[in-house]
């Protein structure tokens, strides 16, 4: 080989070494995880791994603090990977309350995180179209989510090639929020209270080892699946969950701590 064929030679394979660690497919496999940092006062804590194989990830989901229910029924606390081009790939800063109510709503949080590209349920559907499907919502102010079946989405993998694949659960005790902001009705989902759609933890997944945990997850128990005893989050007089037995329960704040 020629001086003129080497030096062509030497760039040609280092692009080419680029593009391979560039491609979506070689990025967003392995680890990626994050610790969940409470949001809008929640008081909550997590922690969450996502290990990628192909098109399919490995989840485990740890909560604990979040709002809970007295009796026999849990408060549901939906979660999912919020990611888009348009989004900064980032938890909101209390500077995002846009209406000045005291609680950064979904929408008000979406320029930080973005729209709902996979949502992690305990069983069946993760895709967006289950986001807010209570009866596979995470249960109570502790629990723990393990999946070995999340099917990911494109958007999601290019999130987490990108690192800006944001994880967000939602939930809040409507005792700790204003007046204003307690009685209001969801800003996604009217037939639902401000407090059940909007954001209690959030946290930035970003590429790990393999198997490695952030610090600061939580200690919890496992998610129960709720079956058909589960009823909704409605509005008058305060948030309350219905369950289809007829009992209805106020919602209380955890005060377990990770």
């Amino acid at each position: 080989m020629n001086k003129a064929m080497r030096f062509l030679a030497v760039p040609t394979l280092a692009l080419g070494a680029l593009a391979m660690a560039s491609s979506p497919a070689m990025a967003a496999e392995g680890s990626h995880s994050a610790t969940l940092n409470e949001l809008n006062g929640s008081g909550g804590t997590g922690s969450i791994t996502l290990d990628v194989h192909g098109d399919t990830a490995s989840v485990d989901l740890k909560v604990s603090g979040l709002a809970e229910t007295f009796k026999d029924a849990p408060y549901p606390h939906v979660q999912h990977i919020h990611t888009g081009e348009q989004a900064a790939g980032e938890c909101p800063t209390p500077a995002a309350d846009e209406n000045g109510d005291g609680v950064i709503n979904t929408t008000e949080g979406n320029p930080s995180y973005g729209p709902i590209t996979n949502t992690l349920t305990t069983s069946g559907d993760t895709s967006p179209a289950a986001a807010l499907d209570l009866e596979l919502a995470g249960m109570g102010g502790s629990y723990q989510i393990q999946r070995d079946d999340v099917q990911l989405s494109a958007e999601t993998k290019a999130g987490l090639e990108a690192g800006t694949a944001v994880v967000v659960v939602h939930g809040l005790d409507p005792a700790t929020l204003s007046a204003e902001a307690a009685a209001a009705p969801s800003d996604i989902a009217p037939e639902l209270p401000l407090a059940a759609t909007s954001p209690s933890l959030c946290g930035v997944l970003s590429a790990q080892q393999m198997g490695a945990m952030p610090e600061g997850g939580a200690d919890t128990g496992v998610a129960q699946e709720t079956g058909s005893n589960t009823g909704v989050l409605a509005l008058g007089g305060g948030l309350v969950l219905a369950a289809a037995a007829g009992g209805i329960f106020m919602v209380r704040r955890s005060n377990a701590k990770a």
